[in-house]
């Protein structure tokens, strides 16, 4: 599926843009976090001006396509799939360009179960095209606040995808990772390439804390994002996540494939 518009159907049709399970009032909360300065809405990044809910609604609504009606407060969220596409495209510039200086590349995710064959296409042909895919801070431990308190993580890499699990005995049926929206897994192994001297990414991509994270610490920064994260749409706004592409980023992980697909030939990439 390599057409925009075969891609633009699958988008709508997937559920991955248009009418999205995202709701209005989960986006709304997010938004209110996030102008609160709440952690859990920030993700890692450290807003540069003030971000109050009526102008994170602006923001959503021209980088999304939400409604920019503050009194429209509950329903599914609606993604434009024209913004869908732009975004994609450039997120496939920014694959091309990565592959043509052969940079060093980190990829993360916070939604292993939905996202992490999606990410790990995007591995193999940087590989193939000879960046280097690093994996710093393999099986270092992750303190993450979550709902049940402070829990104890594990980073790991799947097919050179970043991902954390809980620490301690594997258990069966919780591969193949945690879902989590902390930074802090990503300023791990960041820190962790950095002790030993490199080399460090020249390209970060990923979702909640992994790109937001790495763009707040300067990091060329790129990946997907849902109604209901804000944070890297603030972040790409003020100039540190180079770009965002719109989607629900809950739906089936067989939906995303042709994504990875056309953002590929759009990079000139094996896929």
């Amino acid at each position: 599926m390599s057409s925009t518009a075969a891609l633009r159907a699958h988008l709508v049709r997937a559920g991955l843009a248009g009418v999205v399970a995202t709701t209005r009032e989960v986006s709304l909360r997010s938004y209110r976090l996030f102008a609160a300065g709440d952690p859990r809405a920030l993700i890692g990044i450290d807003p540069e001006h003030p971000w109050g809910q009526r102008e994170l609604i602006g923001l959503m609504a021209r980088k999304c396509g939400v409604s920019a009606d503050p009194l429209h407060t509950f329903g599914h969220d609606v993604i434009d799939p024209e913004l869908t596409l732009a975004a994609l495209g450039a997120f496939a510039d920014g694959l091309r360009a990565a592959a043509r200086r052969r940079a060093a590349v980190l990829l993360g995710t916070g939604h292993p179960h939905r996202l992490l064959g999606f990410y790990a296409a995007l591995a193999d042909a940087l590989s193939a095209a000879g960046c280097t895919v690093l994996t710093p801070a393999q099986g270092r431990c992750v303190d993450i606040t979550t709902r049940f308190g402070l829990r104890t993580h594990r980073l790991d890499y799947v097919r050179g995808v970043a991902l954390v699990r809980p620490a301690g005995p594997e258990r069966p049926g919780c591969e193949p990772g945690a879902h989590t929206h902390s930074p802090l897994p990503v300023r791990v192994a960041l820190d962790a390439a950095a002790d030993v001297g490199g080399p460090l990414p020249g390209l970060v991509i990923g979702d909640h804390g992994w790109v937001c994270g790495a763009g707040q610490l300067g990091f060329e920064a790129m990946g997907l994002a849902d109604t209901d994260d804000p944070a890297p749409f603030v972040g790409q706004a003020e100039g540190r996540v180079s770009v965002v592409v719109p989607l629900d980023d809950g739906v089936r992980a067989a939906y995303y494939r042709p994504l990875i697909r056309y953002v590929l030939n759009r990079a000139g990439l094996s896929p």
